[in-house]
C-alpha cells in the first residue's frame, strides 16, 4: 500500500449544492480541494477519532469527525473502495472505518441529537438526516414548534427554504421550556448574523467600487458590515475565500479585493467580490474596541490595541487577522512600463489586469478572477481594430472563454514570457514562438514596427498569391505593362532630375522633349489576352438509333403501376414512386429473378438492333451532319471577326466612339462627303506613325 490515497470526482455538499473535487489521505493530514472554488480543507491526521462509511444518494460516503467538533461529509465513493480505505485508516490514522446504516423508512417521529455543528435526527437509532446548523440563517419559536430557516445557494435548482420540528411539551417540571431549549441549542452554532456589542474598529466613508459607493465599514468578531445610504451589508467571515492587494498602474492608489463565496446580494444583482480603492497618501490612527490583554490573546500578536499608518495597510491587517486567511499580491510580473499590471478591457470597460502566482484578476468591472489549475489553455489573438494592441483569451476546462483586448503590443514580450514560464498551454504557441524573437523592435519605433500578426496573415496568404499571379498584374501601373521599355528608359521619362541636367538648354530642345512625354503618355498598351480552354462538347442523342432498354425494376414498375393505383385509390404520382421502391425491395429472389430474366432479354435485343444499325451506317450519317453544320458556323465567325477588324482599323481602333465630323447624313453633299474622308485618312496615317514609334516592339507584335 502507499504513502497516499487519492479519489477524483467527490462530492462535498455546500449549501444544498454538490461541488465536486479530489480528495487525498496520506499519512500526515487528510485534504480536499474543491473544483469550483479552490479552497482547500486541510484535516491533520492527529486530530481524527471518527470516520463512517454510510450508503448516501452519490454511492458511498465517509463522514469524518475531529477532536475539535468539526465534522467533514463527502460522498461519490464506489462499494470497492471500502477495503482499502479501511486498511489505510488502520495503518496510519489509528481510526477504525465502520460502516452505519441510515433510516430509510420514511419515518416523522424521531429524536433529535445535536452533535457538534449538525442536528440529526435519529428513527429507531438510525440516522434518517442530518441538518448542518451553519446553514441555518434564522431560527423562529412557537408554542411547540421549532422553524429553521436556510440560507440559500443560487446554484442549486431546488432550495430548503425552511423546516418546522414538534416538540412535545414535558412531563417532568423543568425550570426551562424545551422548545427554548432546542432553539438555543439550534443557535449556539448557527449561522445567524446578530450585531449584538460593540464592533472592534469602525473605518469611516471608504470608496468601495463594487457595490458601488461610500461605506462605513464596521468590524465585528464574526461577520463585516457594510452601512451605506441605501443599503446594507453582513459578510460572515466564512464566506471569505481569498484576500487580494492590488497596486494601481499609476502607482498613487492600492486596490483592496474581497473574493465571497457565497456571494452578497442586491436584488437580483451578485457581488463575487468586494473591491475597496485606497490612496497611498491617506493615513489613519487606529483603537481596537478591546483591552490589550483581549487583543494579545485572541489575535495572538497579529494586532495590537494602539495601530497608525496607511489606511489601506491597517485595513488589510485587520481583515488578515479576522478573517484568518494569506493577503495575494502581485508576484514578480512586471508589464513594459514597469507596473505589476496590464491595461486592457474586458467586454465594454476598460480595466487592470494582474498576473499572479498561482492565477489571473482583473478589477474592476466585472472582476474575474482565474486559477491556473481551472484554466484550459490561453490565446494570443490580432486586435480587431488596429494591428497597435491584441487580445489576450483564456478558455478554462469548463469551457467558458474570457477575451481581455485592447492590450498594447509591448506587453506581449513580458506576458507570453509570464505564460510560459507558468507553463500554461498556449493554443497557438507555433506564430507566437516566431514573434518571440521580434519584441525588441517594439519599442524602437511607432511607424516602421515589425507587425507579427501581419506576418502570419502574409503566411496565410501564400498559397493563394501563387495562383493569382496573372489577376494582381492587371491592377498594377501602366509601366510594368511594357515588356520591352528598359529601366532606363522608365527612369528617363519620369525622374524629376532628368531636366534638371539640361537645364541650360532651352528652346527647342525643351519643346521637344515636352512632345516625346506627351506622345509617351498616349501610347497605348495592349494587354495580353488568355487563352480560353476549347468548351467540351455535349454528346447528341441520336433520336434514329434504337431506344435503350428498360431495367428489371421499371417493367416490374409499368406492369404494377394500375395495380398500386387501385390498391391506393388518390395517391399521387410521387407517392407512387415511393410505395413502389417499397414493394420492390420486399420482393423475393424468385419474383425479381422473372424480371431480371425479362429485362436481359430485352437488352440482347437492344445490342442486336444497335449493330445492325451501325453497319447500315445510321450513326455516321449523323455525325457527319453535325461536322458540317459546325465548320459552317466557325467560317461564319472567322467571317465576321475579318470584317470587324477591318472596320476597326479604319475607325481608329475604337468602336465605341466616333467624332462629329466622321458622322456623315444624307443631307450632305458628294463634294463635302469627298473632302472630309480625305481628311479623315490623312489623320489615321499620322496617328499610326505616331504609335509606331512609342509602342513598343513586343507590343506591336501582339496587335498584329
Amino acid at each position: 500500500m502507499g504513502d497516499t490515497l487519492e479519489f477524483n470526482e467527490i462530492y462535498q455538499e455546500v449549501k444544498g449544492s454538490w461541488n465536486d473535487g479530489r480528495l487525498r489521505f496520506s499519512k500526515q493530514n487528510v485534504v480536499y480541494k474543491s473544483s469550483k472554488t479552490g479552497k482547500v480543507d486541510s484535516i491533520p491526521a492527529g486530530e481524527l477519532n471518527l470516520a463512517q462509511w454510510r450508503r448516501v444518494c452519490l454511492g458511498h460516503g465517509i463522514k469524518l469527525g475531529t477532536s475539535t467538533g468539526h465534522i467533514y461529509k463527502y460522498d461519490g465513493f464506489r462499494d470497492t473502495d471500502f477495503e482499502k480505505i479501511s486498511d489505510f485508516f488502520k495503518a496510519n490514522y489509528k481510526v477504525e472505518l465502520t460502516e452505519k446504516d441510515m433510516c430509510v423508512k420514511g419515518w416523522n417521529w424521531g429524536t433529535a441529537k445535536f452533535s457538534g455543528p449538525l442536528l440529526m435526527f435519529d428513527v429507531n437509532d438510525n440516522t434518517a438526516f442530518e441538518v448542518p446548523l451553519s446553514n441555518v440563517s434564522q431560527c423562529a419559536t412557537g408554542k411547540n414548534e421549532v422553524t429553521l430557516e436556510f440560507h440559500q445557494n443560487d446554484d442549486t435548482e431546488v432550495s430548503l427554504m425552511e423546516v418546522r420540528f414538534y416538540v412535545p411539551p414535558s412531563q417532568s417540571d423543568e425550570r426551562q421550556d424545551p422548545v427554548e431549549a432546542f432553539a438555543q441549542n439550534v443557535l449556539s452554532k448557527a449561522d445567524v448574523i446578530q450585531a449584538t456589542g460593540d464592533a472592534v474598529c469602525i473605518f469611516k466613508e471608504l470608496q468601495c467600487l463594487t457595490p458601488r459607493g461610500r461605506y462605513d465599514i464596521r468590524i465585528y468578531p464574526t461577520f463585516l458590515h457594510l452601512h451605506g445610504k441605501t443599503f446594507d451589508y453582513k459578510i460572515p467571515y466564512t464566506t471569505v475565500l481569498r484576500l487580494f492587494l492590488l497596486p494601481h498602474k499609476d502607482q498613487r492608489q492600492m486596490f483592496f479585493v474581497i473574493s465571497l463565496d457565497p456571494p452578497i446580494k442586491q436584488g437580483q444583482t451578485r457581488y463575487h467580490f468586494l473591491i475597496l480603492l485606497f490612496s497611498k497618501e491617506e493615513n489613519i490612527s487606529l483603537t481596537l474596541n478591546m483591552s490589550e490583554d483581549d487583543v494579545e490573546r485572541r489575535f495572538e500578536g497579529k494586532l495590537s490595541k494602539n495601530m497608525s499608518g496607511s489606511l489601506y495597510e491597517m485595513v488589510s491587517r485587520v481583515m488578515k487577522a479576522l478573517v484568518n486567511r494569506k493577503i495575494t499580491v502581485p508576484g514578480n510580473f512586471q508589464g513594459h512600463s514597469g507596473a505589476q499590471c496590464i491595461t486592457c478591457s474586458y467586454k465594454a470597460s476598460s480595466g487592470l489586469l494582474y498576473p499572479l502566482e498561482r492565477g489571473f484578476i482583473y478589477v474592476h468591472k466585472p472582476p474575474v478572477h482565474l486559477r491556473f489549475e481551472e484554466i484550459s489553455c490561453v490565446n494570443f489573438a490580432r486586435g480587431t481594430t488596429t494591428t497597435r494592441s491584441f487580445d489576450f483569451e483564456i478558455e478554462t476546462k469548463q469551457g467558458n472563454q474570457y477575451t481581455f483586448s485592447s492590450i498594447e503590443r509591448e506587453e506581449y514580450g513580458k506576458l507570453f514570457d509570464f505564460v510560459n514560464a507558468k507553463k500554461l498551454n498556449i493554443k497557438n504557441r507555433g506564430f507566437k514562438e516566431g514573434m518571440k524573437g521580434n519584441i525588441d523592435e517594439y519599442s524602437d519605433s511607432d511607424d516602421d514596427q515589425h507587425d507579427a500578426y501581419l506576418e502570419r496573415m502574409k503566411a496565410e496568404g501564400k498559397i493563394r498569391e501563387e495562383g493569382n499571379d496573372s489577376d494582381e498584374s492587371d491592377g498594377e501601373s501602366d509601366e510594368s505593362f511594357n515588356p520591352g521599355e528598359e529601366d532606363d528608359d522608365i527612369a528617363e521619362e519620369y525622374d524629376s532630375n532628368a531636366s534638371a541636367s539640361d537645364s541650360s538648354d532651352e528652346g527647342d530642345e525643351s519643346e521637344d522633349e515636352s512632345a516625346k512625354k506627351k506622345k509617351a503618355k498616349k501610347a497605348k498598351v495592349v494587354k495580353e489576352k488568355k487563352e480560353r480552354k476549347p468548351r467540351k462538347e455535349k454528346k447528341q442523342k441520336d433520336t434514329s438509333g434504337p431506344k435503350r432498354p428498360m431495367s428489371a425494376y421499371m417493367l416490374w414498375l409499368n406492369s404494377s403501376r394500375e395495380r398500386i393505383k387501385s390498391e391506393n385509390p388518390g395517391i399521387s404520382i410521387t407517392e407512387i414512386s415511393k410505395k413502389a421502391g417499397e414493394m420492390w425491395r420486399q420482393l423475393g429472389k424468385d419474383e425479381k429473378e422473372e424480371w431480371e430474366t425479362k429485362a436481359g432479354e430485352a437488352k440482347r435485343q437492344y445490342d442486336k438492333a444497335k449493330q445492325e444499325y451501325k453497319e447500315g451506317g445510321g450513326g455516321s450519317a449523323s455525325s457527319s451532319k453535325k461536322e458540317s453544320k459546325k465548320s459552317g458556323k466557325k467560317d461564319e465567325k472567322k467571317r465576321k471577326s475579318a470584317g470587324g477588324d477591318k472596320d476597326r482599323e479604319r475607325s481608329g481602333g475604337n468602336d465605341s466612339f466616333k467624332s462629329r465630323e466622321f458622322i456623315e447624313t444624307s443631307e450632305e453633299s458628294s463634294s463635302d462627303s469627298d473632302h472630309k474622308s480625305k481628311s479623315k485618312r490623312k489623320k489615321e496615317s499620322d496617328e499610326e506613325e505616331e504609335e509606331a514609334v512609342s509602342t513598343p516592339a513586343s507590343s506591336e507584335e501582339e496587335s498584329d
